[in-house]
């Protein structure tokens, strides 16, 4: 029998799209606390449900396919500029491809005006109508309202209207930004980008016997597998080395790994490679709230996200892209790396940020290790030296040198050098994440 918690899931996935949802009502419907309503809608909202947007509320909105890079929304536009909704709240979550500025005349701006953009303007209430008609949403700039047969018309359509009190301008800039920092964010994979769902994967529980485990081994050539308990909460893993030799008739729970490692959707990609190579791990269960299994990712899912996000151009620059971009390695010995301080680069009183030199080290040290052919790292420790002041417009010299290697870990010394002046220096503990 589903529990509580399970029958809101399944309530709140009834709903059409755009219907707003509150705690009260949802313990009002089925019988149940406010707090496990609550819960229960915070679960949806991790799901991709729900999603609370201020002013608006709590909406249900269409479940979306995971993707490293996550489109900017109608309702993160309306975050980004303060604004108000005026209509069309059922299409909140729509992906926003390109925005339009209305500044033109009519019949101009509807050639640029297409589905799933963004058409930002005045008052201008047929600029509206058509940019609706054509399927787009419309942002009304200035602070104005729209007539009530505009707002009807985004409400069939599910197309958002909104309004803010920014002027055009500003608008276009804060969206614009909001673009640009998304596409930074699509290097930051979590698991929940790559795991494998509960419902393909494959689970014992923790009454059943080896002779289970041999016959799910023998239908899916998997040996490792997750144990869940009658609650669906993982409780052990339990893998070939466990039931080598053990009576068929035996629990699981006699020969599983009691309390195994567990992370949840939102931990990092690094997280998770750091965890598999210290520990030995194959797979990691993904769990929820409560610790139910949610999941599960594998070092070869690992290793293949990795790959993919060195194949992935950047678009959106961070500070850290700005710093490696400056640096050229020298073509007697590539490891050997040069870079010039500019202003970007200093702090308040013109010399070279400590942030900045950090950084420098540590892309010099993973450089080394992929010419080397030792693989992607991740620093477990650092120690940084700052010997003289440096300059801007300075022009340094930065040599790693491998101190040491295994299987697992590498450490790495890196002098960095201002023409013959040695300026700083750094030693470098790095876990190596494939080979």
């Amino acid at each position: 029998m589903a529990t509580k918690h399970e029958q809101i899931i399944r309530h709140i996935m009834s709903l059409e799209v755009g219907h707003k949802i509150s705690v009260r009502q949802i313990a009002k419907e089925l019988d149940v606390s406010d707090g496990t309503a609550y819960r229960a809608i915070k679960e949806a909202e991790n799901q991709g449900l729900v999603s609370t947007i201020e002013r608006v509320g709590t909406i249900r909105i269409e479940r979306k396919e995971k993707e490293h890079f996550k489109r900017l929304t109608f309702a993160e536009v309306i975050n980004v500029v303060d604004g108000q909704v005026l209509g069309g709240r059922g299409g909140l979550h729509k992906t926003l491809n390109k925005f339009v500025i209305g500044a033109m005349q009519l019949e101009a701006m509807m050639r640029y005006t297409e589905a799933d953009s963004l058409l930002i303007v005045g008052n201008r209430v047929k600029a509206h109508e058509l940019a609706l008609k054509a399927g787009a949403a419309v942002l009304i700039t200035g602070g104005f309202d729209t007539k009530e047969h505009i707002k009807k018309l985004a409400d069939e359509k599910n197309l958002p209207i909104m309004s803010t009190s920014y002027d055009t301008f500003t608008v276009a800039e804060m969206i614009n930004r909001a673009i640009y920092d998304q596409m930074i964010k699509k290097e930051i994979v979590f698991v929940d980008d790559i795991y494998t769902p509960y419902d393909e994967v494959h689970h014992l529980y923790n009454t059943d016997t080896v002779r289970d485990w041999y016959n799910l081994n023998d239908m899916t050539k998997h040996t490792r597998f997750p144990v869940i308990d009658d609650d669906g909460k993982v409780c052990g893993m339990v893998t070939s080395k466990d039931v080598v030799g053990i009576n068929h008739q035996t629990k699981i729970e006699k020969v599983m790994t009691k309390n195994p490692f567990t992370v949840q959707p939102k931990t990092s990609l690094a997280y998770v490679a750091h965890l598999m190579v210290w520990e030995g791990i194959e797979v990691v269960p993904i769990v929820g709230p409560v610790h139910e299994l949610e999941g599960l990712v594998s070092r070869q899912d690992v290793l293949k996200a990795l790959n993919e996000m060195q194949r992935q151009p950047q678009v959106g620059e961070t500070i850290h892209d700005v710093i490696s971009r400056g640096l050229d390695a020298e073509e007697d010995d590539p490891t050997v790396l040069h870079t010039e301080v500019t202003p970007q680069m200093t702090n308040q009183l013109g010399t070279l940020a400590n942030g900045v030199l950090t950084t420098l080290i540590t892309e010099a040290s993973a450089r080394l290790l992929i010419h080397l052919k030792k693989g992607n790292m991740a620093v477990e420790s650092l120690n940084v030296y700052f010997i003289e002041p440096v300059q801007m417009d300075s022009k340094l010299t930065i040599k790693p040198r491998l101190l040491d290697a295994g299987r697992l870990y590498a450490k790495i010394n890196v002098e960095v050098y201002n023409g013959k002046h040695l300026v700083a220096q750094g030693m470098l503990m790095a876990q190596l994440l494939d080979r």
